[in-house]
């Protein structure tokens, strides 16, 4: 009599049904089976243990392996068996790679770093997703590894300087970035450019290192020579792969864009064109994203706080909106700014600059005598700034130095918001708020680009005066939005944990200082606590 056969039953059968059209055998039954028979399976062995025989099932199985491949649950070896990571002793990461040649790998699962040696990184680039095999301990007593295969190249351009081998018919570019330890070789039939030596270029990676060769390029961009005004900044946005060129599709749209507002975009928005705001920002800054403007209201002041419309000019989905959620911010590099939008938004029509109309959301606070909100509005206008002014005219004009400040009608507008910012300032201090107030530094340029020196960035009470007014503006927005129950991210600063309190509190005894509040601190004790220690 033959032994009846064993009916396999997937514990997770109704989940996997109730949530794919045509279900296949669970992660967590794969990976029991896989478990069970203690050794890789093919696919084919996977297919034929869980007696799949419809083509779509089979699809499905192949697909759901994949993903757990991909998710670090299993591991395809070369004979394309897959296996349990854990009981292969296999790990993945990344690669942090050393400029003198050897590297580590990062588990994505957490845990120590693993040594790879000089040999094992042949293969390799810094950046790559890699599988590793842990063999032992090195001489200094770290785990190491052996490199079992290389799941995802990170590498694809890297920038360097341009070089020929002399009599030979191949040039190399040795990488800017030292944790590429390999120069890319660039074959005779690849130099389609004019690239000189010495000159500082963009490779493109047409085939990765292997044990016994190096990677292989074409160089794709010459910057220019290594010591031109600016090389710095070139390097470091295509070193860290910032966007910097704008799309066929972006440019298309950017045409559409006048310098003027056409009048149906300044319909139902009211017209504030004849209140003077005022933008304040640094010396050299480019452009302006708000503007202020109080007055005296009652017992108390009304505050305008009046941003550029951005959602005016960009329509959710179009090219631009897209390149601008890949590229996230501006990066703000010394004499250069790599801008989030195109030129004609950021520095024009979404700049508030002074004398010409402008497209905003506003931001509208009724304040009382004790600097409490009593009222927040928000709507579009259509502004004029008044005047573009910069941190050190205000300062100067709230220091009673008024001699050279050239727009006398609008030293009654300065004085309100400066009243204002004592009364907000006041108040906040009462609560017991901490002020950091840390020296930056500015790095001064010479007109060759090369640093002329390094000098503290002062502020004064017209970056303070900006700061509480933008700082009122966005607390009363936050709580509006958590009014409407909108999807709302916060800017939370958590306290220290219990362990590290009992360490300040230590660290403290000893300075003859003493934090109050018992377990949970507030802000006004750490605020008390840094006024005693002054």
């Amino acid at each position: 009599m033959k032994p009846r056969k064993k009916v396999l039953t997937d514990p997770h059968a109704k989940r996997e049904a109730k949530n794919y059209a045509n279900p296949v055998p669970s992660r967590e039954f794969i990976i029991q089976h896989l478990t069970d028979v203690g050794k890789p399976m093919t696919l084919r062995q996977i297919t034929k243990l869980f007696e799949l025989n419809d083509a779509g099932e089979k699809e499905g199985l192949r697909r759901r392996l994949k993903a757990m491949e991909r998710d670090g649950q299993l591991v395809c070896n070369r004979r394309k068996g897959y296996g349990l990571a854990k009981k292969m002793d296999l790990v993945r990461g990344r690669i942090i790679a050393h400029s003198d040649g050897y590297g580590f790998l990062v588990p994505d699962e957490g845990g120590d770093d693993l040594f790879l040696s000089e040999r094992e990184m042949r293969s390799i680039m810094h950046g790559d997703r890699v599988l590793v095999n842990i063999i032992g301990l090195d001489r200094k007593g770290r785990k190491e590894a052996a490199l079992v295969e290389v799941l995802e190249r990170n590498t694809h351009e890297i920038v360097g300087r341009f070089f020929h081998k002399r009599g030979q018919n191949v040039a190399f570019v040795e990488p800017n970035n030292r944790r590429i330890i390999q120069n890319i070789l660039i074959e005779k039939r690849k130099q389609q450019h004019q690239a000189k030596d010495g000159q500082i270029v963009v490779v493109r990676l047409l085939s990765p290192p292997t044990k016994y060769n190096p990677p292989f390029g074409e160089v794709i961009e010459i910057i220019g020579d290594h010591l031109s005004p600016g090389m710095e900044i070139d390097i470091a946005i295509r070193s860290h792969e910032l966007p910097h060129k704008w799309s066929a599709e972006v440019l298309a749209e950017t045409k559409k864009f006048s310098r003027k507002i056409p009048k149906q975009l300044q319909q139902e928005r009211e017209d504030m064109r004849d209140i003077p705001f005022v933008t304040i920002d640094g010396d050299d800054a480019k452009d302006f994203d708000d503007a202020v403007y109080c007055e005296p209201r009652g017992k108390g002041w009304l505050l305008r706080v009046a941003i550029a419309d951005v959602s005016a000019y960009v329509e959710v989905g179009s090219a631009i909106d897209l390149e601008a959620q890949d590229r996230g911010n501006s990066v703000y590099f010394p004499n250069r700014v790599v801008p989030m939008l195109p030129e004609i938004l950021s520095n024009e029509l979404c700049s508030l600059k002074p004398k010409v109309d402008r497209l905003c959301l506003v931001c509208e606070l009724a304040i009382d005598f004790y600097g409490r909100i009593r009222r927040t509005r928000f709507f579009k206008a259509v502004i004029r700034s008044a005047a573009r002014l910069t941190y050190d005219q205000v300062a100067k004009v709230l220091n009673n130095d008024e001699k050279h400040f050239s727009q006398p009608k609008l030293l009654p507008h300065i004085e309100n918001l400066y009243c204002l910012y004592q009364l907000l300032l006041k108040r906040r201090q009462k609560r017991g708020a901490i002020d950091f107030d840390t020296v930056e530094t500015k790095i001064v340029f010479d007109k060759k680009q090369k640093i002329k020196q390094v000098v503290p960035l002062v502020r004064n009470e017209a970056h303070r005066l900006i700061e509480e007014m933008m700082l009122a503006a966005n607390v009363a927005t936050a709580e509006w939005l958590t009014k409407q129950e909108l999807p709302l991210l916060y800017r939370i600063h958590e306290g220290p944990n219990e362990e590290k309190l009992t360490a300040l509190r230590n660290f403290l005894k000893e300075q003859c200082l003493q934090l109050w509040g018992k377990d949970k601190p507030q802000a006004n004790h750490y605020a008390k606590l840094l006024e005693k220690s002054k």
